[in-house]
């Protein structure tokens, strides 16, 4: 049985991103193109579709190390900020898109909360474990 664990994580995600737009409980929301993703960024992200992408990590990271709540999750999207001349500090990823993810996926029914936070369905580890066999499959197909 493939698993998270033997699959990259970055090809992972980028693939549970394309699956998440599929799903018609995700969808960005109307401020979506206009917000830094925390503190510590500068300027909204490049991608169109990088609503979609956060979705696929955060339900990644839930399946990995959850149950698991959204000031971990905070802490793991966060960076430093740079702030001139001054010594840069920690900042925290922005909760509200954090919290608006895990709304759209706990609608979908792929994750559900916990007494300690949030935690992956049996539904969402389908999905998750179905596209890393894919990713598995279609590495065994390019190297042929």
């Amino acid at each position: 049985m493939v698993t998270v664990n033997d699959v990259q994580g970055k090809e992972l995600v980028d693939l549970l991103g394309v699956k998440m737009k599929s799903i018609k409980e995700i969808s960005p929301p109307e401020w979506s193109k206009f917000v830094r993703t925390g503190l510590h960024k500068q300027r909204p992200p490049v991608q169109e579709d990088w609503w979609f992408t956060r979705c696929g990590a955060i339900l990644r990271t839930i399946y990995v190390h959850g149950p698991t709540g959204v000031e971990r999750l905070r802490t793991k999207y966060g960076g430093r900020k740079d702030r001139g001349v001054r010594k840069e500090h920690f900042k925290k990823g922005s909760g509200n898109i954090i919290r608006k993810c895990l709304q759209q996926l706990e609608t979908a029914e792929l994750i559900e909360k916990d007494k300690k936070g949030r935690k992956i369905t049996k539904k969402g580890m389908k999905l998750v474990d179905k596209t890393a066999m894919e990713l598995i499959k279609n590495a065994g197909k390019s190297t042929k």
